[in-house]
């Protein structure tokens, strides 16, 4: 009695092409082209975990990215109305408000922030030195007063060392 003998993978026996022969011919196949069928589905499954740990960091783990660079709001603080002479013998009696950042609230900014209110007596000179003595055609409109507030806030936070975040018209009256 014989002992069968198992072909080796590549090679077959005498030229013989049996179902195990066909198999190692398709081994020898996919060895000569560099990569082995288990292989590359190894390498799908390497690719796939790769992108999951990457949303993953990406949705979750990911550093939240610091703070747009817009400060917190901190108190509002009324000042005193004025009453300032526009040009023609008008007059304008205006209110306002400065909202400070919460840095300048809590006692970071130098303009007595804390317990102390900040005094609004410098708001209040540059307020007359840009709005006295205008045309009132120059604050009438809508788009002019938008104007009119946006160069005096930018003249105010300036002035507070940008403790000042925003401007509040709480009374706007021409005559």
């Amino acid at each position: 009695m014989t002992t069968p003998t198992i072909p080796r993978p590549g090679k077959a026996e005498d030229g013989a092409t049996d179902g195990a022969g066909d198999l190692a011919g398709k081994k020898g196949k996919a060895a000569k082209d560099g990569a082995k069928p288990g292989k590359k589905k190894k390498l799908i499954l390497v690719a796939v975990v790769l992108v999951a740990l990457a949303a993953a960091y990406f949705l979750v783990l990911k550093p939240k990215p610091a703070a747009s660079g817009e400060p917190e709001p901190g108190m509002v603080v009324r000042l005193d109305p004025l009453t300032l002479n526009l040009d023609g013998g008008h007059y304008l009696k205006l209110s306002m408000a400065l909202q400070f950042t919460a840095a300048a609230s809590a006692g970071g900014g130098g303009h007595g922030g804390g317990a102390e209110e900040p005094d609004g007596s410098q708001a209040l000179d540059i307020a007359i030195a840009q709005l006295s003595n205008r045309k009132i055609a120059e604050l009438n409109t809508a788009a002019a007063r938008s104007a009119a507030k946006t160069k005096l806030l930018e003249a105010i936070a300036e002035a507070y060392h940008h403790d000042v975040m925003d401007l509040y018209f709480t009374e706007f009256v021409m005559q």
